[in-house]
């Protein structure tokens, strides 16, 4: 499923829950080859994509490398 942040732009695509927190695949050109953690509090709704409540890129500034 992908990920948009507030602004609506492309955040990434969830790779699997992990705990209180959303891994996103690798292999996603925002990805840069590296997975991405984001929590599961930045999740304001979930429709056809998972919507952030920050922009896309205050989730690039915030989220956390594997």
């Amino acid at each position: 499923m992908e990920v948009l942040g507030a602004d609506g732009q492309h955040v990434g695509v969830i790779d699997h829950i992990e705990g209180a927190s959303i891994e996103l695949k690798k292999d996603d050109p925002a990805a840069h080859g590296r997975h991405h953690f984001i929590p599961l509090d930045w999740v304001a709704s979930v429709d056809q994509a998972a919507r952030l409540n920050l922009s896309a890129e205050d989730a690039w500034n915030r989220w956390t490398a594997a």
